[in-house]
């Protein structure tokens, strides 16, 4: 099993934060990335901003797909394995602006997320979750 995986398992239970990244506590999609990273690389290696609840509406750059590429190893979408971050498209033609990470491909794939109204939990990978996916990234290293 994936030292990724094992890490995101053990934020399920985490109610929904809006900006928040503390296992237990409350985080949002970012924050429990944020913390499955301190958790397997170490300090995360930038600050991340105050962000409003609608600050992908706003604008056009795809701040969060510019990120995950400057920090995480970019791979085709068709290539899952699990511990990958997943960037979904939550609308057609809106902003990319969640993630999760993937814990199991094959006949059942499935995910963890951080869901407004449902905290931490893992999901299926169901056709409407997967027709969402934008971009899949692996950890800078195996970790």
């Amino acid at each position: 099993m994936s030292v990724v995986v094992d890490a995101a398992r053990v934020w399920i239970g985490t109610p929904y934060v809006h900006q928040a990244s503390v296992r237990g506590a409350g985080c949002d999609c970012l924050g429990l990335i944020r913390g499955i990273w301190r958790d397997v690389q170490g300090v995360e290696p930038q600050a991340v901003p105050a962000y409003p609840i609608g600050w992908a509406e706003a604008g056009c750059a795809e701040a969060l797909w510019e990120a995950a590429a400057h920090y995480f190893t970019a791979k085709p979408v068709s290539d899952a394995a699990s511990g990958d971050v997943l960037l979904f498209r939550m609308r057609d033609g809106a902003i990319a602006k969640h993630l999760g990470v993937q814990t199991a491909t094959g006949a059942r794939p499935r995910f963890i997320h951080s869901y407004q109204g449902h905290g931490v939990i893992e999901n299926d990978l169901t056709l409407p979750w997967a027709r969402r996916i934008v971009a899949r990234f692996s950890f800078p290293s195996e970790v």
